[in-house]
């Protein structure tokens, strides 16, 4: 089992920034991505940006050049840099990891944290 536990989130004007962390623990060898999703109200929850254990990343188009993801290996923990905020990027962003053992794939959730982003 794999936990993931999210913190940072919080209320910012829009143009602010803020920085999401989310920490891995439990058997947490053999994970591949590590990934923010993010779910708006009357929304489907959705891709905001992943990263690979290999280094490789991907944003969805709306966050582009205002969002960067990176991950400490050592400190088991994935980040999301948000700069420029918007009122749309308001949303509880979750973190998610995916995970390969004994020939199966796992899929875990963190709680969510929620970012509010005021016009």
């Amino acid at each position: 089992q794999v936990q993931l536990v999210e913190s940072g989130g919080g209320l910012v004007q829009a143009g602010g920034s803020l920085r999401l962390s989310c920490v891995a623990s439990g058997t947490i060898f053999s994970i591949n991505s590590m990934n923010w999703y993010r779910q708006a109200p009357g929304n489907q929850r959705e891709l905001v940006a992943g990263s690979t254990s290999a280094g490789s990343t991907n944003y969805a188009d709306s966050v582009k050049g205002r969002f960067t993801i990176s991950r400490d290996n050592t400190r088991n923990t994935v980040y999301l840099q948000m700069n420029s905020l918007k009122p749309e990027d308001t949303a509880v962003y979750y973190c998610n990891a995916d995970q390969w053992r004994g020939g199966t794939r796992y899929i875990y959730w963190g709680q969510g944290t929620q970012v509010t982003v005021s016009s």
